[in-house]
């Protein structure tokens, strides 16, 4: 995100986010991002994370919406799923957990009603894409920001700026940065 993008979008970097001059080399911040403050930054950094995963999952329960995240983490898997006969039974799997009418967790995607059972016969890594990107904008529109406003959320990132505070981690950092300046 560079400046001029934040100001016309009405937001500003959290703070340690790169930012690249004009050139794309980074400017002053060489700070690495990490816990909730990569999780503000997009749902992508926040799905990649495992405790963002489980924190997102917390509240989407809260939500009755935790199929979302399940459905979309299902595909992510069955995208790296080898051979034709596994393949045939993850496709079966998210197809009668996630999006048959009979469905434990169904999720709501367009289209849906005319899914049937013959796009298990064929199966390919991306044969959920398109369902799975309609899941991924719904999450991002809609309970990605209420998210980032909530208890769960909150108290997390609370809890973290007070390790970040604490003596301990004070001392560490002195020491780290006595090794990375001599």
């Amino acid at each position: 995100l560079s400046w001029s993008e934040a100001l016309l979008l009405g937001v500003f970097p959290p703070i340690g986010l790169e930012i690249n001059d004009g050139e794309g080399h980074p400017s002053s911040s060489h700070q690495t991002l990490k816990g909730t403050s990569k999780w503000a930054t997009s749902l992508e950094n926040l799905l990649e994370d495992p405790e963002g995963v489980k924190r997102f999952r917390e509240f989407l329960k809260k939500e009755f919406s935790e199929e979302n995240v399940l459905f979309w983490l299902a595909c992510e898997e069955f995208k790296k799923t080898q051979g034709k006969k596994q393949m045939q039974e993850k496709a079966k799997e998210i197809y009668m957990t996630f999006l048959s009418s009979k469905a434990s967790s169904q999720v709501n995607v367009e289209g849906q009603s005319r899914l049937s059972e013959t796009i298990l016969e064929t199966p390919h890594p991306f044969m959920f894409q398109k369902l799975q990107d309609q899941i991924f904008n719904l999450m991002k529109y809609d309970s990605y920001s209420r998210f980032l406003k909530s208890d769960i959320f909150l108290n997390q990132k609370k809890s973290e700026e007070q390790e970040e505070n604490s003596p301990e981690a004070q001392t560490a950092a002195k020491r780290a940065s006595r090794i990375y300046n001599t």
